[in-house]
């Protein structure tokens, strides 16, 4: 632009200098403000939700399933249960039974965390799976394709390990499951006996397995316990 068409616009604007200058400072000060000022209790949530939804992969496989989790014991008092094996693999449709794919499929599955356990009395075993999924409402509607009376089918497949007392692990000998949901997870959990008999072999006694549900929702509750955002920290994304 040269001067000549510039000159008329600089007389307009020399005649509003004052106007414009405190509009400035307004303007200055307000953007200053926004740069420096600390994070709304808003973004604070949303950071919190943020992290608690990428914990399925940032935490390790070791905090996600702890070497042992406590539980009720049916005498009183409490038990621990023991970890015997994680999963190295965490793809959604080798986790669960196949009916229950689709489900998942369809909810945005991110992943399917396994690990086995075994009670204190060592005659029960039981494998916990941490479904992770985009957020609450998905998880819950996902929550709907498993059974919420205990039926262990469809929900999710047992994890043997060679070699173990968990060898004979098998999707056959499934007696007890459960499902529970909150945030992003889903955490299912299938049990069975050590012994390697059939489902329905035997009269089944629903407080053998009820270790299984309560250790569940230890894990499940660590998972999705809220923390306070450090925006100063590399962790947050505030």
């Amino acid at each position: 632009m040269d001067n000549a068409r510039l000159w008329p616009i600089l007389v307009v604007a020399s005649a509003l200098t004052s106007v414009c200058a405190v509009a400035a400072g307004v303007a200055a000060s307000s953007v200053s403000s926004e740069l420096t000022r600390g994070p709304t209790a808003a973004e604070l949530r949303a950071a919190s939700q943020r992290e608690v939804a990428e914990r399925w992969r940032t935490w390790d496989a070791g905090r996600i399933f702890p070497a042992t989790l406590s539980y009720s014991a049916e005498q009183g008092g409490k038990e621990r249960a023991r970890r015997l094996g994680i999963s190295p693999t965490t793809g959604c449709a080798g986790a669960v039974d196949a009916v229950a794919v689709p489900a998942l499929t369809e909810s945005g599955c991110r992943a399917v965390l396994r690990a086995t356990y075994i009670d204190a009395l060592r005659g029960v075993l039981v494998t916990i799976g941490v479904v992770a999924l985009p957020d609450a409402a998905r998880a819950a509607r996902a929550k709907s394709a498993f059974p919420a009376g205990g039926e262990p089918v469809p929900g999710l497949l047992p994890l043997a390990f060679r070699g173990t007392v968990a060898d004979r692990f098998a999707p056959a000998v499934r007696q007890r499951g459960s499902v529970r949901q909150s945030g992003p997870y889903l955490v299912l959990t299938t049990a069975g006996q050590v012994d390697g008999r059939p489902g329905g072999a035997a009269e089944q006694r629903p407080a053998v397995f009820a270790f299984a549900t309560e250790i569940s929702e230890r894990v499940l509750a660590e998972l999705t316990m809220p923390r306070m955002p450090d925006c100063a920290s590399e962790d947050w994304q505030c």
